[in-house]
């Protein structure tokens, strides 16, 4: 019998992979019968990935994958750009000589990943450096906010096809996040991060207009064709 747990990754994984379109209506009973389970497993997975963010719950409606809402996304980034900047003035300010090591280390398995065309590996490389800003930073409950929608930025950015040469913008901000962060320069850190986040929301919803249009809502894609996958960024953010 398939646990709790694996039905709710099966779910997320294909929301990401784009299986599960965003915007369009899902059932227990569908999803049930999709992934040859009982209701009740689908009802736990649909509620924690509501709290991640990847599904909206309809009353007497059932469920709903999110949909590619310009205002949400946006508010997102918005929360983003505040407590990474929270967070990096205090990494910057905290840093040790290890931690800074390890920045250094992570930064170059993902330029490693990106010259190999390993993305897969570069977007978690990426996650792990932010990942690792936050724990330099002591504040776990600024990191559960961020990780709330960090998978959701990641399902958008692949739908929306992600370009690889963001990637040198990319790396670009990080070379420069960090030499900041070890030297212990907190506003040169937060000025940096903040223009890292600013530029990935401004590229994000600029994807999602061209595709749907302004005020086109994401359950219109349905009608559309399959397109082949493209290089994603974790929220390369």
């Amino acid at each position: 019998m398939a646990r709790f747990p694996d039905i709710q990754q099966r779910i997320r994984d294909d929301i990401l992979a784009g299986e599960l379109v965003f915007g369009t209506r899902v059932t227990t009973a569908e999803l049930a019968q999709r992934y040859g389970v009982s209701q009740m497993p689908i009802r736990e997975a649909l509620r924690e990935l509501r709290g991640e963010g990847l599904v909206t719950m309809e009353p007497n409606r059932g469920a709903r994958i999110r949909s590619i809402d310009p205002d949400f996304v946006g508010n997102i980034f918005d929360i983003r750009n505040a407590l990474e900047v929270l967070m990096v003035r205090r990494a910057a300010r905290l840093r040790t000589p290890e931690q800074v090591a390890r920045m250094r280390a992570i930064e170059l398995d993902l330029e490693t990943c990106v010259q190999r065309q390993d993305y897969a590996g570069a977007l978690l490389a990426n996650r792990y450096l932010h990942q690792l800003i936050s724990e330099m930073a002591a504040n776990p409950d600024a990191q559960q906010l961020l990780d709330r929608h960090w998978l959701l930025l990641a399902g958008l950015w692949r739908e929306n096809k992600y370009s690889p040469e963001r990637y040198d913008g990319v790396i670009n901000d990080h070379r420069h996040m960090i030499e900041a962060i070890s030297d212990g320069d907190a506003e040169a850190a937060a000025i940096l991060t903040h223009a890292h986040v600013l530029k990935a929301k401004q590229i994000l919803l600029k994807l999602i207009e061209q595709r749907y249009g302004s005020t086109k809502p994401a359950r219109a894609r349905r009608a559309r064709k399959a397109e082949p996958p493209a290089a994603s960024a974790d929220a390369a953010d």
